[in-house]
């Protein structure tokens, strides 16, 4: 039920991103450092995302879930993510989060330059 969830949410944010002209270069990128959810393309800046789904925000919201340690994976993900894709060193890099609550339609937040490294 979880991933399910965190499927749909995935595709919610990825459909959102589109919406507003992101082009999507990869979903589920994968490394020993962790995974990137969607690397997507806007203009000349490479966007690392995080898609965050949470049912309630007892715990701090789905935002408040990407923490210090997940912003380093996510990081070391996106430095691997150059390393193996060499013609993307030229544009600019940020990361953002897409945090997706229950409803209907799913509430979905855009937080673009969520963090730096």
């Amino acid at each position: 039920m979880k991933a399910e969830a965190g499927k749909l949410a995935e595709e919610a944010g990825l459909a959102y991103l589109q919406a507003r002209g992101l082009h999507l270069l990869e979903c589920n990128f994968r490394c020993r450092a962790g995974e990137i959810d969607i690397v997507m393309r806007e203009s000349e800046t490479l966007v690392f995302v995080e898609v965050r789904y949470r049912r309630s925000d007892y715990f701090g919201g789905p935002a408040a879930s990407v923490a210090a340690r997940k912003q380093q994976r996510l990081i070391k993900a996106a430095e691997y993510y150059l390393y193996t894709h060499p013609a993307m060193h030229r544009l600019a890099a940020r990361f953002d989060v897409i945090a997706v609550r229950p409803g209907t339609p799913l509430h979905i937040e855009w937080i673009a330059d969520a963090f730096r490294p």
